[in-house]
């Protein structure tokens, strides 16, 4: 299975660069780059920081899909 992510597509239509999100999740402004091309599984909590960021729930981010 794979992990598809929205993450981009809520972070630009929020404007938000990606150090931004970064900062509001605490997270590094290098794992935003890797979640959004793919690279990176988040953790439950940092998926949850996100979505609540975006005030949405974490399915509509993440999705798995069969390879």
């Amino acid at each position: 299975m794979a992990l598809k992510t929205k993450v981009k597509e809520y972070r630009e239509k929020a404007g938000l660069k990606q150090s931004e999100l970064a900062d509001l999740v605490h997270a590094r402004r290098e794992t935003i780059v890797h979640l959004e091309n793919g690279r990176y599984n988040p953790s439950l909590k940092l998926a949850m920081d996100i979505a609540k960021v975006f005030r949405v729930t974490v399915e509509d981010l993440f999705t798995f899909t069969e390879d």
